[in-house]
This record gives C-alpha cells, sequence and structure tokens, in this order.
C-alpha cells in the first residue's frame, strides 16, 4: 500500500482523506481512507468510483474508517484485461481487500450495482477463514425485484450490442452527460462538482470496457444473487431508496426487505438513483444513525 499524487490532481478529495493504493490480480487499485473507528467500507456502482463518496466520507470519519474503493476497471485504478468482473467476482476482491487490510469484520455499503456485489461479499464472508461483514447498507442496490436493466444490459453484454455502445459513445459523447443527468430526480439538485467529477476517469482508455464486462454476466448475477439472498437473513441491514429512482425501482424495496431478519427502510422523497449526492445531509445522517446503533 502507498500513497498516490497529490491531492490537487483528485476530485472531490476532502481534507483529511487519503489516496492510498494496494496490490490485488497483478494491478493497482485504488481506494480512499479515512476517520478512525469500526471499518466500514463504501462500494460505488456502475461507472462511477469512489468520488462518489466526497460528501459522506468526511461526514462518517469521526464514527468509523471508511474505505471507499475505486474496483480494478474503474475509476483511477488499474484496467487489467480478462478479469472477471461478475458480480462473484469483484464480491471476493471486496473480501480479499479487507483481508489484506488485516480486517476480521466489517461493516460494509454498497450503491446500484455495488449493492448486489455488497449482498455477494456478505454471503461468501459466511464462510470459514474469510473477513466477516458485520452489517449491511444497501443505497439503491441492484436487485432480482427490479426488472429495470433486464434486457438493456444483456444486450449490451453482446458483441453486436457491445459494438453499438461504443460506436454511439464516440460519436456521441454528450449521452455520458445526458445519462448522468436522469439518474437524478431533480436537475437543480445535481451538485456543481458531479458530472466533471464523473468524467474525469474517462481520460484513461477502458473506461467502458469494465461497464461492457460486467454487463456480460447481468443475467447470471441477478439469478445467483436471488440464490444467496436467504443467507443473508441474519445480517443486520439498512435500505436506502429514494422514491423517484429511474433505475432501480422502490418497488422493489418490499419484496427485498423480506430477505432479511433484521431491516430498517429510510426513503427520500423526490430524491432519484443518487441520495448521497442529491441530498447528502439526510443520507449521512440515516447512515449515522444506523452506524451508531
Amino acid at each position: 500500500m502507498s500513497s498516490g499524487p497529490g491531492k490537487q490532481e483528485l476530485p472531490g478529495l476532502a481534507d483529511g482523506v487519503e489516496e492510498c493504493w494496494m496490490e490485488m490480480d497483478g494491478a493497482r487499485m485504488r481506494y480512499l481512507r479515512a476517520g478512525s473507528g469500526p471499518p466500514l467500507i463504501l462500494l460505488h456502482g456502475l461507472l462511477a468510483y469512489s468520488f462518489s463518496w466526497r460528501f459522506a466520507l468526511p461526514a462518517l470519519a469521526p464514527f468509523a474508517t471508511v474505505y471507499a474503493l475505486d474496483q480494478l476497471g474503474a475509476g483511477f485504478s488499474d484496467r487489467p484485461k480478462g478479469l472477471d468482473h461478475s458480480m462473484r467476482g469483484t464480491a471476493l476482491r471486496v473480501l480479499t481487500f479487507a483481508s489484506s487490510l488485516g480486517l476480521s469484520s466489517f461493516d460494509l455499503l454498497g450503491t446500484s450495482r455495488g449493492g448486489a456485489v455488497a449482498m455477494c461479499a456478505a454471503a461468501e464472508s459466511l464462510t470459514r477463514d474469510r473477513p466477516r461483514v458485520r452489517r449491511l447498507i444497501l443505497v439503491c442496490p441492484v436487485n432480482p425485484y427490479s426488472p429495470h436493466g433486464t434486457r438493456l444490459a444483456p444486450f449490451l453484454g453482446t458483441p453486436f450490442g457491445a459494438s453499438g455502445f461504443r460506436w454511439v459513445v464516440a460519436r456521441m459523447p454528450f449521452l455520458f452527460s445526458y445519462g448522468h443527468g436522469r439518474l437524478y430526480a431533480d436537475p437543480m439538485n445535481i451538485p456543481a462538482d458531479s458530472l466533471k467529477g464523473y468524467e474525469a476517469p474517462l481520460a484513461t482508455p477502458g473506461f467502458f470496457e469494465h461497464g461492457l464486462s460486467i454487463v456480460k454476466t447481468w443475467t447470471a448475477d441477478l439469478k445467483e444473487l436471488e440464490q444467496l439472498l436467504p443467507r443473508l437473513r441474519p445480517i443486520p441491514t439498512l435500505l436506502v431508496w429514494g422514491n423517484k429512482d429511474p433505475a432501480v425501482h422502490v418497488s422493489s424495496m418490499e419484496p427485498l426487505a423480506r430477505n432479511f431478519a433484521h431491516v430498517q427502510k429510510v426513503v427520500f422523497r423526490g430524491v432519484g438513483h443518487l441520495p448521497y449526492e442529491e441530498c447528502p445531509e439526510e443520507f449521512n445522517k440515516a447512515l449515522i444513525d444506523f452506524l451508531k446503533q
């Protein structure tokens, strides 16, 4: 593990947040570290990175030692070719990350596709000789009960769909901005630095290839997730949603909640897929209240 470049090069990096690196699977994975106390690992969503947590890291630091990952292939981490980016493959790297830090147990937060990875990691953590996930925080998590993406993702995972996606992105770069804006319920709530921050990793080749490799296993991942959900029943869990989420429907919250014996639910009114950006103060309060229990 080693420190990276200076803060002036890093979008949204607050005082007290340290940039770190870890060798994993022959590549360098970037992560941010802040605070002190019980460990909490944060997992970003598809086409995102640790920048998602720029408002949460300073708020959570007094209550936990927080680690915000750039998954391999995303953010400013390396983009190794041929890496297993399936839900389970990514989840196992999260547990390897925790083990490399010397953690025996930790809390785990995942948003969007990172929420599916978090659930898989929690299930895998119940096996012997692995760091144990104590509590789960799932923010608008991809799950088997929301139909959104069940057709588009498998299509983009085909050679024809992937080629079409590359062609469109190369000729219409404004679509990234359009897609980003649609994740918010109210355009007035989009933070001023948001689009620029999310666009920063696009300068590193392979950014969209990471996303395309994920959608290749989307259907299989959802089937696997549905099968492993019963194993998560004893894990205390917080579910967080925006009631205007256009990406993962809030209607899937209740069927997902039934898989957990100890579950708390928070729904933010008039908020979309990124509550940690659209209503950061309310979001951070909900997390802190859960962590302090």
